[in-house]
């Protein structure tokens, strides 16, 4: 693999390669099948490490930043393939699980530690659950934020009732909320990333737990997100690591809001009851973005955690 940081980061002169872990942008290589394939990531923070992998899949990573854990952490935040600067692969069927956690791997051993912290939110969720479970050698710790252990048909319908129900109660008040439910389900990628995007936009309000009593707060990140249509042509399984979760021996924090419509506290608990050393803590009146809604808690929560004590004292 080879860094190629884009921009410099700060400290390195010029012609030399920067540090992994110097602040701003970075890049390797790293082969898909027969092709090479860019991989960025960003480094924020300084502390200890913690490798963090964004939803979707297709979800631009910039809507993760996370402030107040940069105060405690060296936050590296990949940028999944398929999305934003960062390459696309040769075939777009391969936009599945086994993918980004090879990706994932392979920033990790770009980083050159021993353990590292890994940070999955909702689809990053699975991808830290799988890597996890295959390389937990360099697990130190695992910090899983509204995901599920398993996905497949129960998952969805759970899903598209909630937001079903969600448009029910803000209808009136909100009528394009009754379009939530096909936004939820749409083939993104018969819709290019701009459609995809507009899609993302259009049901954001769903991921909060109070998004219109606090628009002025949330409304102008809301027109930022975006959405890349590519990574929805992944082929594979559902995803169901549900008997496997058991082998898991890192500290694992189980993070959610109550009022996460997708993978609220019912697919926290699972994961809970799953992995031995697993701790959950349920944010009150939060959707699926607890650390844009309640930050304070959110960076709380974790760097208790992972304090030495695990927050024990």
């Amino acid at each position: 693999m080879n860094t190629t940081p884009e921009p410099s980061a700060p400290g390195s002169r010029a012609g030399e390669p920067a540090s992994p872990l110097a602040p701003g942008t970075h890049s390797i290589t790293v082969r898909s099948g027969p092709a090479p394939v860019e991989q960025r990531y960003h480094v924020a923070g300084s502390g200890p490490v913690c490798v963090v992998h964004s939803g979707g899949p297709g979800i631009g990573w910039e809507y993760l930043r996370m402030p107040l854990l940069e105060r405690r952490l060296t936050m590296v935040y990949l940028e999944p393939v398929g999305t934003g600067a960062s390459g696309r692969l040769p075939d777009p069927r391969g936009y599945h699980l086994a993918t980004y956690t090879d990706f994932l791997h392979a920033v990790v051993e770009h980083l050159a530690l021993p353990r590292v912290v890994v940070l999955g939110h909702s689809h990053g969720g699975f991808v830290a659950q799988r890597y996890a479970l295959d390389h937990g050698d360099r697990v130190a710790a695992l910090v899983l934020y509204d995901t599920s252990p398993v996905t497949g048909e129960a998952f969805w319908s759970d899903a598209v009732s909630n937001i079903g129900a969600f448009a029910r109660r803000h209808g009136a008040e909100h009528p394009e909320t009754a379009a939530y439910a096909d936004g939820l389900t749409a083939r993104l990628e018969e819709l290019g990333d701009e459609g995809a995007t507009q899609v993302l936009r259009l049901i954001a309000p769903a991921y909060f737990f109070d998004y219109w009593g606090r628009e002025a707060e949330f409304g102008p990140a809301r027109s930022t997100l975006r959405m890349y249509a590519e990574p929805s042509r992944g082929e594979g399984p559902a995803f169901d690591v549900r008997d496997e979760l058991h082998t898991v021996m890192a500290p694992t924090l189980v993070l959610v809001g109550d009022a996460d419509f997708i993978c609220g506290p019912r697919w926290a608990r699972m994961i809970e009851e799953a992995v031995p050393e697993a701790r959950l803590v349920v944010l009150e009146e939060t959707g699926h973005l607890g650390h844009v809604e309640c930050p304070e808690r959110f960076a709380e929560a974790v760097t208790r955690f992972l304090a030495p004590d695990g927050g024990r004292a």
